[in-house]
């Protein structure tokens, strides 16, 4: 089963979400070659397939193993918006429990960007953000963040090149399965092309500094002093200014990569 705010919403294990390494563990596969984790973690995460039927070159039994116990959890488009002015597209994508998410594609010079969504809905209560307004629902597990990069290749038919954690959720709120997504999607892909943007929770940010992934921390700042930023978000007022900026600096200096403050 899987787990997330709570909640069950797969009756069958997430297997888009394991590492090889976990795969390999499991109980299945602890008796086969050592080379069928790698060639389900390929299928799965090179291969794109979505069904374990497409995996044909494992036995039928491992594939009926793979179908009795196991899901490939996919987003589906629910809504498309594309920008006349510099087709910037954003995606409404459907999640396999119903809910709905945000990811926004956007063409630079450099390549594909995409924001991803960590959460459905969010808990923080910054006042200029609509994502809050009915609370959180639940966090995305990793395989959901990762698939909102594997829908938007499919459909455009071009690789990511950079993504940004910056759609709906606070994603250090979400810490286990975002630092998890980030393992998954550092495996084959850069972390520096990653960026990370949080309201400030001071304690996930120092935990973040000490795994070195290589990725930007964007700050979401929005005031210069604690009176006007605890107005509009609450996380002010439990972390103020001071430590956030002290925060920052510590990731500066244990990652050695620039902070990026966001201001509007």
């Amino acid at each position: 089963m899987s787990f997330s705010g709570g909640k069950i919403y797969f009756m069958k294990k997430d297997i888009l979400s394991l590492s090889e390494e976990e795969l390999g563990n499991e109980a299945f596969l602890k008796a086969q070659p050592g080379y069928r984790a790698k060639q389900i973690y390929d299928r799965l995460h090179t291969g794109r397939v979505t069904d374990f039927d497409e995996m044909t070159q494992l036995p039928l039994r491992i594939r009926q193993q793979l179908k009795d116990g196991y899901v490939i959890p996919t987003v589906k488009v629910y809504r498309e918006l594309v920008s006349k002015s510099d087709g910037t597209v954003k995606y409404a994508f459907e999640l396999p429990d119903g809910n709905i998410i945000e990811s926004v594609l956007t063409q630079y010079r450099h390549g594909m960007s995409l924001c991803v969504s960590t959460q459905v809905g969010c808990k923080m209560g910054c006042v200029f953000c609509a994502s809050g307004k009915d609370g959180l629902v639940r966090n995305l597990n990793p395989s959901e963040i990762l698939g909102q990069v594997y829908k938007a290749e499919q459909l455009t038919s071009q690789t990511v090149q950079s993504v940004v954690l910056m759609g709906i959720g606070e994603p250090l709120d979400n810490y286990v399965n975002v630092t998890k997504f980030l393992e998954l999607y550092g495996k084959h892909r850069s972390l520096r092309n990653v960026s990370l943007s949080t309201c400030g929770l001071i304690p996930k940010i120092y935990e973040l500094a000490e795994l070195r992934l290589g990725l930007t921390l964007c700050i979401s700042l929005h005031a210069s002093n604690d009176k006007a930023r605890s107005e509009i978000m609450p996380i002010n007022r439990v972390y103020s200014i001071h430590q956030l900026i002290s925060a920052a600096k510590y990731y500066r200096e244990r990652t050695s990569r620039r902070i990026t403050f966001e201001y509007a």
